[in-house]
């Protein structure tokens, strides 16, 4: 039996009908009934019930039926993964991270990698935490790096960096000229927040939840941007990467103050397919974010 006649079997089960598995395919109904009568003497067993209308499976065509799907979700798998091998071993790496990671941690490590792949390139895309999981999945970019990843069984997840927490203010702020900062005195302060669905958002509320700590948001974006322009203005506080804020510190735009109750970080992680094919580039890519990370 050929990857097409279980297609044609699965076909002819879902559709229920000859004629329409024999229109979907090109063929005429006697050449349908001539493959599941050739199944049928193959496997020594009747799969279809022909006196019912519409047909129906015996109990060995619905083990046949789960079977072929599984054959050709594994077929499918297969062609995408020698696909997803040819282009690792191409010219090209694709790479999709939150901007923050993107624009301000990946690039020292993208140079490394050239150094010993001057010959790949690797596309960078920056995108939302949730359009980076989809694309992951879907296998439409092959290395996905997040903040505050979440499992999920179809993906491996590596450690990237743990980027320190700090506070962040205009400096015209009262708080600008701390040498370090109890998160207490954030309470009740104007705050500069991500929306709700940010997984940062979250990892900062459950920070200022564990000291009891209440801040007033002002304004709520969903990137970190967007977060800084509206702390330069002095529109409120924050909490940010000490990584995303290098340029404004020393530009003087921004204020970076530590926290003295302990050392806050933000984890970030690399996601791949689980069960993905890299070429010898793409692993070399990965290790590096890995060890380096370390």
């Amino acid at each position: 039996m050929h990857i097409e006649t279980f297609k044609i079997f699965c076909d002819l089960v879902e559709l229920r009908s000859f004629s329409h598995t024999a229109e979907k395919h090109l063929l005429s109904q006697s050449a349908i009934s001539q493959q599941l009568a050739q199944m049928e003497l193959t496997l020594k067993c009747q799969l279809l019930d022909r006196k019912k209308r519409p047909i129906e499976l015996t109990k060995e065509g619905q083990l046949l039926y789960q079977a072929s799907k599984d054959i050709l979700e594994r077929y499918e798998h297969l062609k995408s993964e020698l696909n997803a091998l040819k282009s690792s071993v191409g010219d090209r790496i694709n790479v999709a991270a939150i901007f923050s990671i993107g624009m301000h941690t990946l690039p020292d490590y993208v140079k490394t990698f050239m150094v010993s792949y001057p010959n790949i390139h690797v596309h960078v895309e920056y995108l939302s935490a949730e359009k980076i999981y989809e694309l992951v999945l879907s296998g439409d970019i092959d290395i996905g790096l997040v903040a505050v990843p979440k499992r999920d069984k179809r993906l491996d997840l590596y450690d990237f960096e743990n980027e320190p927490l700090v506070l962040v203010c205009s400096p015209k702020h009262p708080l600008a000229n701390e040498s370090s900062v109890d998160i207490h005195k954030l309470q009740f302060e104007r705050f500069i927040a991500f929306e709700k669905n940010v997984p940062t958002r979250v990892w900062i509320d459950n920070i200022l939840g564990r000291y009891n700590v209440i801040v007033r948001p002002m304004m709520e974006f969903d990137n970190i941007e967007t977060v800084k322009r509206a702390v330069e203005i002095n529109s409120g506080i924050s909490i940010l990467p000490r990584t995303a804020i290098h340029q404004e510190i020393e530009s003087g735009t921004i204020k970076a103050i530590p926290f003295s109750n302990e050392n806050f970080t933000r984890p970030t992680g690399i996601m791949v397919r689980k069960g993905k094919i890299f070429g010898q580039a793409g692993r070399y890519f990965i290790e590096l974010l890995r060890k380096k990370a370390k």
